[in-house]
């Protein structure tokens, strides 16, 4: 899989993906901390939410745990974490993300502490279309010198009447979809292609991890 195309193909055009930003060339990621301190365990704090739908947290912290493990990280359990920093006076993913990360190495043992912001979540209603949008920024940080090891940010939307061009037929889709979104998640089913753009990008995505074959070697 190489390049945007790769990476489109592998979410699937039949689902009517549209990447935004996604395609833009840039210059190759600088790994330089990340070779200097690989991570092997990697703790994932409950995102902060900047979009208004109030599920976006933990609609979206749902799906990066296997994306990361899968990359060969071990990954703490984020029920169990999330659970213990409540019990611990942090109620909120805005105090959580103001714990020092020495700290949570001290209590965790962890390598290294994924931030996660969500910037867009959730969908949005015309009158022939619904689009459902996910956008979200990553931040890896080393828990023993606060070094950022990677960072990343991906933009994704998905339209119910792409590929049709009958007024009627977009109409009766963006009525379906409505209804059907209104008892599930759509930005949630979203998230985890949003994850493969963003760990996977050519250049720019995260290093494989120690647990996978092709350790600390970049996506193709």
């Amino acid at each position: 899989m190489t390049g945007c195309g790769g990476l489109a193909r592998a979410i699937g055009y039949a689902a009517a993906v549209m990447l935004a930003g996604g395609c833009v060339t840039a210059q190759p990621y600088d790994y330089t901390n990340y070779r200097l301190h690989p991570p092997r365990s990697i703790v994932v704090l409950p995102p902060l939410n900047q979009s208004t739908a109030v599920e976006a947290t933990y609609g979206y912290l749902t799906t990066v745990t296997r994306p990361l493990a899968e990359r060969g990280y071990y990954v703490f359990p984020i029920a169990v974490v999330d659970q213990f920093l409540k019990e611990n006076g942090l109620p909120s993913a805005g105090e959580m993300h103001q714990v020092p990360v020495e700290k949570l190495a001290e209590i965790l043992g962890a390598d290294a502490v994924l931030f996660v912001t969500v910037e867009q979540y959730g969908t949005k209603y015309l009158v022939i279309d619904s689009v459902t949008s996910v956008a979200a920024r990553a931040r890896l940080v080393d828990t023993r010198t606060g070094l950022v090891l990677w960072e990343g940010r991906r933009v994704l939307q998905q339209s119910s009447s792409s590929g049709q061009s009958n007024l009627v037929a977009m109409a009766i889709s963006a009525a379906i979809t409505q209804v059907l979104n209104t008892s599930t998640d759509a930005a949630h089913r979203l998230s985890p292609q949003l994850n493969l753009l963003l760990f996977n990008q050519k250049d720019q995505g995260l290093l494989y991890g120690p647990y996978h074959p092709r350790y600390n070697q970049p996506p193709e």
